[in-house]
């Protein structure tokens, strides 16, 4: 046993070692790319497109005046009736009956039924949004859930991901993700499952009057 264990901190003295010969390295990284903007993609009606995106990747979108109508098209989503279990980031659109924010470990989630997010943004060429992790008071609401809203402004929309990213620039989170569609895979035998690994439905609410 004591050998299993010198051998162990021989391995862990090693990893170390070469981990910080790692950081005292100073590496030049090249410049970026400098992008023409006149050549990349830009849609006449970018919300039209962003719909288009998301319904092609497994989600839905809803345009409504305002974050009360929402609460009325969830109810006609038997899953989201039959909910016990549902955490709320926008209170004004639903109610939860989970406070995320008083919950320490994030594996107490793991029963969680529906996620109601706030997005920042709607990306038209992929049917992504971009969620601020400011927002979240655990990263894992996002893919935990059994089921999954984003509510988002109508003007709050750009057509490609070059715009997004100088979008992105203007948050000073540490962490943001892109959300588009439920969750898949197609690894098994060729064949494309949704819900695999994350949300098994996506509903995006785009509220005009926001």
């Amino acid at each position: 046993m004591a050998n299993m264990t010198g051998h162990h901190s021989n391995n862990t003295d090693a990893r170390q070692a070469i981990l910080d010969r790692i950081n005292t390295k100073q590496v030049t990284a090249p410049a970026l790319p400098d992008v023409d903007v006149t050549r990349v993609i830009v849609f006449d009606d970018p919300l039209e497109k962003f719909a288009e995106m998301l319904a092609f990747v497994g989600g839905q979108a809803h345009v409504v005046d305002s974050a009360s109508d929402i609460k009325p098209i969830l109810d006609q989503i038997d899953v989201f009736r039959d909910a016990t279990r549902i955490v709320s980031l926008v209170p004004e659109a639903i109610s939860g009956t989970v406070d995320a924010t008083q919950v320490d470990d994030p594996h107490e989630l793991a029963t969680i039924d529906w996620t109601i997010a706030r997005g920042e943004f709607m990306v038209a060429e992929n049917g992504a949004i971009w969620i601020d992790g400011d927002s979240l008071p655990h990263r894992v609401l996002l893919f935990i859930a059994q089921y999954l809203a984003i509510v988002v402004p109508k003007s709050k929309i750009v057509s490609n991901m070059h715009q997004a990213y100088e979008q992105i620039e203007g948050y000073q989170s540490r962490f943001g993700v892109f959300v588009s569609g439920p969750s898949k895979t197609a690894d098994i035998e060729q064949s494309l499952v949704l819900g695999a690994h994350g949300c098994r439905k996506l509903q995006v609410f785009i509220v005009a009057n926001a």
